[in-house]
């Protein structure tokens, strides 16, 4: 690409951002502009479920990078608003406020939206959901007058909030309609005693029990959640958190194939040449799935990003496959879970510690080779398992339950020698 040439970001998130460092340190010095939908300057979302909902700090955002950034880098940053269309043939967007702008390069950074409840009673107030700093900023802002919390949906974020609000003393329920808390990511071994874990912090946790309507007062405001079983759980304030949907609508308008996310190749390029997608939006080949998947991670967006700036100026040379091991975590309370590669129902596993202790991992094999690691509380596990799973190596499962075994210098030297 030359310096004439113009990239365009749909999406200031973690992907959108990283984009930008990236294509300016492979060295791109033409112009670069990020549309983003909040009037806020870019900031970590995680905490927000997190460090955000503390009553002992300061309710502000973490800034993904400082804003000295996007002037120093010569980025044109439109905050507040939308894109909406793409004019492909003609190489533009058209955005919120009237005006077009030409790409030569379009990136749909979109990210994705919350899933949202549809049963009676949904739209009461005081009922959120937490995606966005307004979000955290108006559930933050009930949080001192709630006694009574109840959390829709048993999943990353609805357990870490309701670990938050625990802290703060306050009274949870956690519905959730699947059998065991985190079963689409974690295996039942890791499932189970994360289960009992927030039971032991004092969150009533309903396993098995879906939201079925909201009972409100006379000003429309909820009172209690009254789950599939008919039982009323009072509330003062209801976090939903029942998962999210790819942000496709820009992408299907423009014709560009979706399904569970914009559908792109292993170089983050869709069905059109000029356009690219990558983070929570995009659907793509995954290596070490062995199927097309779409991740919700920043990991996921920070590697994506990085590989992106390489397709789109033609420096990947032999290397144009994205094949980044994918990892996660959750932090719930003092509870710490991290993963290395995908988990998937029919894995079988090998466990190494002992889950009383509050420590321990679970290795998970596929096809006989070790395909993810979840760790509780072991950071050294979990960056062993990235050493290991990165470079595409298993270990017998006898070596991964025997304790003497040193598996962090078993996946330095796997490392070494790769």
């Amino acid at each position: 690409m030359t310096s004439e040439e113009r990239i365009v970001i749909v999406g200031n998130g973690q992907a959108g951002i990283q984009l930008i460092d990236s294509l300016r340190r492979e060295g791109f010095a033409g112009p670069v502009t990020v549309i983003g939908e909040e009037e806020h300057f870019p900031y970590q979302r995680p905490p927000l479920s997190k460090d955000y909902m503390s009553a002992d700090k300061a309710a502000s955002p973490l800034p993904l990078r400082a804003e000295k950034f996007f002037a120093e880098n010569d980025v044109d940053s439109r905050l507040g608003v939308q894109v909406t269309s793409i004019d492909r043939s003609g190489h533009t967007v058209s955005l919120s406020d009237g005006s077009t702008l030409g790409y030569s390069k379009l990136v749909l950074a979109t990210g994705a939206a919350n899933r949202e409840l549809t049963v009676p009673g949904a739209e009461a107030s005081g009922i959120y959901g937490l995606r966005t700093l307004a979000d955290a900023e108006a559930v933050q802002a009930q949080l001192e007058a709630a006694g009574t919390i109840v959390v829709i949906g048993a999943g990353f974020i609805g357990l870490e909030f309701a670990a938050a609000a625990r802290k703060r003393g306050l009274a949870v329920t956690v519905l959730e309609y699947a059998d065991r808390p985190m079963a689409r990511a974690l295996s039942p071994v890791t499932s189970a005693w994360f289960a009992e874990a927030h039971r032991g912090l004092g969150v009533d946790l309903r396993l098995g029990e879906g939201i079925a309507s909201f009972a409100t007062d006379d000003g429309g405001r909820v009172t209690a959640a009254v789950s599939t079983t008919g039982r009323a759980y009072p509330a003062d304030l209801v976090l939903v958190g029942i998962g999210v949907i790819p942000r496709t609508e820009l992408a299907e308008a423009a014709g560009l194939p979706v399904a569970n996310g914009i559908l792109v190749d292993s170089a983050m390029r869709t069905e059109d040449p000029d356009i690219f997608a990558l983070g929570d939006c995009a659907n793509y080949p995954s290596h070490h799935a062995e199927t097309r998947t779409r991740l919700e991670s920043v990991q996921n967006a920070t590697d994506q990003a990085r590989h992106t700036a390489k397709s789109i100026l033609g420096r990947h040379g032999d290397a144009e496959h994205y094949r980044e091991l994918p990892w996660f975590w959750s932090n719930q309370g003092d509870l710490r879970l991290q993963i290395a590669g995908i988990v998937q129902p029919g894995d079988e596993t090998v466990l190494r510690g002992d889950p009383a202790s509050g420590k321990f991992s679970v290795f998970c094999y596929r096809k006989g080779r070790l395909a993810a690691v979840e760790s509780v509380n072991q950071p050294s596990d979990h960056m062993a398992a990235r050493r290991l799973l990165a470079q595409e190596r298993s270990l017998p499962p006898e070596q991964a339950a025997d304790l003497a075994f040193d598996f962090k210098a078993y996946s330095k030297a796997a490392a070494a020698a790769a």
